[in-house]
């Protein structure tokens, strides 16, 4: 009998490398790999098509999709984490100085409001310098995955035909969230961010996830152990991932980001399980209905497979 062919997304990464190379297989099924070159837009695929059996998604989209009925349901492997006082961009020949000096300001946001890195950006600037979100007005570059969500009133669209970037440097904008710009002459805003990432990590645990990965709740229907079976095959990947980590190998910015997280928590770097992480998921939920994203946090246990919540690797 033939094992079942699973349609897949997930980019290719350190912790999920040797399901790509084939040197760790599933057990019962096979990944069948799609490379979508850009991947937000396997993640709008995924969101607006349930298009993929197993699909990487970032998880503030996630969290936004079940809010709206989505029908994938998430395994705890988180597959990418990171910091995100560097994400934040300003003009330092402007009169914007401090965090604080965005309040009454329009700020630009890549993409959408619901964009997982912005909410961990603008958590950063509510939790760490006092920026009242809600005294910033939040401009987009693009719209929504999750077609159904209706932004806050303070978040408004770009004008047609304008980048951010071209907005900050006009000085139409305080400042943008995203990724780093072209321009040399714009820079991120909290100074040294990376050691500053790295401070919230020691004093306050600050360690966000970025994406996750879901499956087709048919699938899981049909079978439930399959998320198990999803589970063990990442998290098979992943311990193969961080045992090179701490063998040395590997010398990419992630690589080095990541061997950094073990030397301050003495753990690995890429927890996954509901456990391990309660506290940080239980914690973007909290920023997503500060943001308004979320009229309230969603049961943490129902967002994520059945045979997968008491499971940590």
């Amino acid at each position: 009998m033939a094992i079942p062919q699973l349609r897949t997304v997930t980019r290719t990464q350190g912790d999920n490398e040797a399901l790509k190379t084939g040197a760790v297989t599933p057990r019962g099924f096979a990944f069948e790999f799609e490379e979508v070159p850009v991947l937000v837009k396997a993640f709008r695929r995924m969101v607006r098509g349930n298009e993929f059996d197993v699909s990487e998604l970032a998880l503030t989209t996630y969290l936004v999709a079940k809010a709206h009925g989505a029908r994938f349901t998430a395994v705890p492997t988180f597959l990418v984490r990171g910091f995100h006082h560097g994400a934040i961009f300003h003009d330092p020949s402007s009169d914007v100085r401090e965090p604080k000096d965005l309040e009454g300001r329009r700020v630009g946001v890549s993409r959408g409001y619901t964009v997982t890195t912005g909410v961990w950006a603008r958590a950063v600037l509510s939790e760490e310098y006092g920026v009242d979100l809600d005294k910033v007005t939040w401009v987009l570059s693009g719209d929504e995955h999750v077609a159904e969500f209706r932004p806050p009133s303070n978040v408004v669209p770009l004008s047609p035909g304008r980048t951010l970037e071209e907005a900050l440097i006009e000085g139409d904008l305080a400042a943008v969230i995203g990724p780093r710009p072209e321009s040399p002459a714009l820079v991120p805003l909290i100074p040294d961010p990376e050691e500053a990432g790295f401070a919230a990590l020691r004093e306050r645990g600050l360690y966000p996830i970025n994406h996750l990965v879901v499956i087709r709740d048919e699938l899981l229907a049909g079978r439930p152990e399959l998320g198990a079976d999803v589970f063990d095959a990442f998290a098979r990947a992943k311990r193969r991932y961080v045992d090179a980590l701490r063998a040395g190998t590997g010398d990419s910015p992630t690589d080095r980001m990541y061997r950094r997280v073990m030397e301050v928590t003495g753990a690995d770097p890429l927890p996954y399980g509901i456990e391990p992480n309660r506290a940080v998921l239980e914690r973007l939920m909290r920023h997503a209905v500060d943001q308004r994203i979320l009229e309230r946090p969603l049961p943490l246990e129902q967002l994520f497979a059945e045979t997968t919540r008491t499971l940590t690797a």
